[in-house]
């Protein structure tokens, strides 16, 4: 966090005014942390049915009374600020299904696999509607992780989610060739799919962010350029700098090595996380932390990997480092999760 603090404050510079609501946003994350730590995670799945439905009429909310912007409808306006349901969907989601698996002794059949991919469905068509194509990829990384950990063969998932690829690549192709409007990917989805191949095709509209990025990222060598000395951050080249693209702003100002630091940071967070999955005293406990885990990973994996032209630019922030209330609150009590299965991973036997 203090990374992304530092980061947030080149971005943004001379304003303080992101650096200013990124510390209210983290005060808030803790505050929404340490509650979460307070309430044993094993009496959660009493109220999973109500989480679920709560989560669902969130998302339809966002339908009725959500804020757009940037072609996309995904945030509701409360007071001065504005929150993401998505974000907090994925918490909910990660709670609901893992108390769902948890009441299976083992996923073995078709049934079971068949069972969690329903269980995520509704808040996942909920998402991708909006549109928001990224979080709802999240969901489906939360799911395959956490299936795995609750046994399910793997020969079984490599079929079901391969065949899942194929069919998505197949109606993407059918959109291509018969020219279908906004269906089942938008215009500027399709684009960025595009440009991932060859961002040179459109290199002032779709392609401008990556093509950017990647100069950022290339130009900063291996100290970097210096802190506020980023010229294609500093000079504005760099669009959605202080959010989507805040990794590009790292790699430009503290090069490499700053880079490489950075990643460590997420390494250690990530291997302590599978410590506590393995170490928790029961399935519903390495299920929770199973979801969180897969789900800070996904989001490491794809934003980076799309600051560097590897992975379609889908808006999913960089976790605990891009701007972004919604995502670091949600972020924050993924941690709690975390921190709430380790401190009670003791069996109690009087």
């Amino acid at each position: 966090m203090i990374f992304g603090l530092v980061a947030i404050r080149s971005a943004t510079a001379p304003s303080l005014s992101y650096v200013k609501r990124q510390l209210v946003f983290t005060a808030i994350g803790w505050a929404a942390a340490a509650l979460v730590v307070s309430s044993d995670y094993s009496g959660w799945a009493r109220y999973s049915r109500l989480f679920y439905v709560v989560n669902l009429i969130m998302l339809v909310a966002v339908r009725f009374i959500g804020h757009e912007a940037l072609g996309a409808q995904r945030w509701i306006k409360i007071g001065g600020y504005q929150f993401q349901p998505s974000e907090f969907a994925k918490i909910l989601v990660i709670i609901t299904l893992a108390t769902s698996l948890s009441r299976r002794e083992r996923i073995i059949s078709w049934g079971d696999l068949f069972g969690a991919m329903a269980h995520i469905l509704p808040p996942l068509v909920l998402v991708l509607i909006q549109p928001d194509l990224g979080t709802s990829l999240v969901f489906v990384a939360i799911m395959i992780g956490m299936m795995f950990m609750a046994g399910a063969p793997v020969k079984k998932m490599l079929l079901l989610f391969g065949g899942g690829v194929a069919a998505a690549v197949s109606v993407v192709g059918a959109q291509l060739v018969f020219h279908l409007k906004d269906f089942p990917l938008k215009a500027y989805q399709l684009k960025r799919l595009i440009v991932l191949v060859n961002p040179e095709a459109d290199p002032t509209g779709a392609g401008y962010h990556v093509l950017q990025s990647k100069i950022a990222i290339g130009s900063g060598g291996a100290l970097g350029k210096g802190l506020f000395f980023g010229t294609q951050t500093q000079l504005s080249f760099l669009p959605e700098r202080h959010t989507d693209f805040i990794f590009s702003v790292v790699g430009e100002e503290l090069g490499f090595i700053g880079a490489i630091v950075l990643l460590l940071l997420f390494l250690i967070l990530l291997i302590r996380a599978v410590r506590v999955a393995s170490e928790s005293k029961d399935l519903y406990g390495t299920l929770l932390a199973t979801g969180v885990t897969s789900m800070i990973a996904f989001h490491l994996i794809i934003n980076i990997g799309m600051t560097m032209g590897i992975m379609p630019v889908t808006g999913i922030p960089l976790p605990f480092v891009s701007y972004s209330g919604s995502s670091l609150l949600s972020n924050t009590m993924g941690i709690g999760i975390l921190l709430n299965v380790y401190m009670r991973r003791q069996k109690i036997l009087f």
